[in-house]
């Protein structure tokens, strides 16, 4: 575990020289753990509470293997997960530094709870990766103990037996461990004698005990002075004052049945509920011996709100809204009172442990989407980061993800982060566009569930070559054709889109009667018109074909080709040309003479 130091630039804070056990925690530290897929890994990480703004809790670019220099500015970056106020940590961009941004005041971010975590992410990119890291705010004995009253009073008849027995509150101290409450000490007294007995959850309740009658006629008050002193180094104490008045009347005070009573409640019962019947009994007669409930002056505010009791009974009954995520366990005083001239008290406490019911469903949190995703992406490409939360505890909170198994994704996870990765091939021409839904369960009885819906868009990839709808073009123009006039147009599809789709018309080359095809036709490169050149005779040639590439403008760009054929049609253009009789054929003017056809044949002209 890394210990707080100081970050180059701020301002220097108070240095703690570490206990042994942080120097022996540092050298047992965890590196990281890999994710399948992109860099994933849990970084753990501790600080002292009270830590000046500024102070370094360790170099995550370092602890992940980053390069700085060649992740680029804004690439790396902190997510606090359960979103805390204020922001208590922040990352230096420049050197990947994790340090303290505001003052931590442990006992107000974590009340006493054994550990005090706070829980980040960083995110880098390019590569993709992402970090789980948790930092421990350590206790330091910055508090001293402190009793709730700096004063108590209480009254002893004289007719009280050595051995009695007086409750007294306890101090209380918001550090933890060894920083807390660890024993204490009264001033030295004839009469009384501090007796601790040692409870469950650590606590501690205080006796006096009688260890010599009292005599009201030799002193009527009697001064003590009780010190509470925690466990820190150096060590920290606060006292209160006891005075005792010596009464004589009414030598009986109630007792429980029991010092102290364990209950568990549900955190859904309502108010109403039965959670505890108290019986305490007085051996006094008459008004001595008659009992009231009422819930002692050591009962927090918080709870009388949460709990009532009635003080004819003694039945405890729920009288607010239970909450396990706002506390797990409650401690109620309960103090039965006689009815004597001079009453007397008897104390007991309830300790109410609250038991989580599955009352919170899973919160899915999107971190990153990186969408669009090229169509041609490889398996295990990252789409999306994800995290889960639950505020219940126990299996309550421990929450699964899930997709439909028809989609071409997974989940990867590890712990509550997950990735959303490719897992089968793309083609954008078929889905453009995915919702996926991802479904969050808890292992609750019954499940409790969420879901979160995600729009990852596919971008094109120039993977179709131009397709003509025919596989050739047969084109027929009359000869003596003007030049330029429209012989056909070839037109060709491609299914991408944008610069993919875009297609472009051209004519392979090739020779016509030892010309070049261009001597003939003309293509349009947008529309892919086919046009004459020149006026065809069909005397000439009578049929040519031509071959048009369509080519899109992806990169590289792909393309497709299609063959035209011209077929040039006759027209009657010439005259017939008499190649005989010549004029020593005598019977040829008789034959035209007697209107007889003639022995003529024409043939082109040359």
């Amino acid at each position: 575990m890394e210990l707080a130091g100081s970050r180059s630039g701020a301002t220097e804070p108070v240095r703690l020289r570490p206990p042994v056990s942080w120097l022996l925690l540092l050298l047992s530290l965890l590196l990281l753990l890999l994710l399948p897929g992109p860099a994933a890994s849990q970084l753990r990480y501790s600080v002292p509470e009270e830590q000046a703004p500024g102070a370094l809790v360790g170099n995550v670019a370092s602890a992940l293997g980053l390069e700085l220099r060649r992740l680029g500015p804004g690439c790396l970056r902190i997510s606090h997960l359960g979103s805390p106020s204020p922001r208590y940590l922040e990352l230096d961009l420049t050197s990947g530094a994790l340090f303290v941004n505001e003052r931590i005041d442990r006992e107000a971010l974590c009340e006493q709870r054994p550990r005090c975590l706070l829980s980040l992410e960083v995110l880098a990119h390019s590569p993709v990766a992402v970090s789980a890291v948790e930092v421990e705010v350590l206790d330091i004995n910055d508090n001293s103990p402190r009793f709730p009253r700096p004063d108590y009073q209480l009254q002893v008849s004289e007719s009280v037996a050595p051995g009695a027995r007086f409750h007294i509150e306890s101090a209380q101290d918001p550090d933890v461990g060894a920083n807390s409450v660890q024993t204490y000490e009264l001033s030295p007294s004839e009469h009384f004698e501090l007796d601790l007995k040692p409870l469950q959850e650590n606590s501690k309740v205080l006796e006096l005990v009688l260890r010599k009658g009292l005599d009201r006629e030799q002193a009527v008050w009697h001064h003590l002075v009780l010190t509470a002193v925690d466990g820190g180094s150096p060590a920290r104490s606060g006292t209160a004052q006891i005075s005792v008045r010596v009464l004589d009347t009414n030598d009986n005070s109630p007792s429980f049945d029991q010092s102290t009573y364990r209950v568990q409640l549900r955190e859904d019962a309502p108010p109403g509920t039965l959670v505890v019947k108290l019986n305490a009994s007085d051996p006094d007669e008459g008004s001595n011996g008659e009992l009231g409930y009422s819930l002692s002056s050591y009962t927090s505010d918080r709870e009388r709100q949460l709990f009532s009791i009635d003080a004819r009974t003694g039945e405890v009954r729920v009288s607010g809204a239970l909450d396990y995520e706002e506390a797990s366990s409650y401690q109620i005083y309960v103090q039965a009172t006689d009815r004597g001239p001079v009453p007397m008290v008897g104390h007991c406490k309830v300790l109410v442990d609250i038991v989580d019911v599955n009352d919170n469903a899973p919160e899915v949190v999107l971190t990153d989407l990186y969408s669009p995703v090229p169509e041609d992406a490889a398996p295990n490409t990252v789409v999306a980061l994800l995290s889960v939360n639950d505020q219940d505890s126990g299996p309550n909170r421990k929450v699964s993800l899930g997709l439909e198994a028809t989609l071409p994704f997974r989940l990867n996870g590890f712990g509550n982060s997950y990735t959303l990765v490719v897992s089968g091939p793309l083609d954008r021409e078929r889905v453009a566009a995915y919702n996926i839904t991802v479904t969050a369960t808890d292992g609750g009885v019954p499940q409790l569930t969420s879901q979160r819906t995600l729009q990852v868009e596919i971008s094109d990839v120039n993977d179709n070559p131009p397709s003509f709808p025919k596989d050739s073009y047969s084109v027929y123009v009359q000869e003596n054709n003007l030049p330029g006039v429209l012989l056909c147009t070839v037109q060709a599809t491609d299914p991408d889109e944008k610069e993919n789709a875009e297609v472009t018309y051209s004519l392979l080359e090739r020779e016509i009667q030892g010309l070049p095809v261009t001597s003939y036709v003309s293509i349009d490169s947008a529309s892919g018109s086919l046009y004459a050149v020149n006026s065809f005779d069909y005397e000439k040639f009578r049929e040519f074909f031509v071959t048009v590439e369509a080519q899109d403008k992806g990169s590289p760009p792909l393309s497709s080709t299609v063959t035209a054929n011209v077929y040039v049609v006759d027209m009657n253009d010439h005259a017939p040309y008499i190649l005989y009789p010549t004029s020593t054929n005598s019977s040829e003017p008789l034959r035209w003479c007697l209107g007889l056809p003639l022995l003529a044949t024409w043939s082109p002209k040359s």
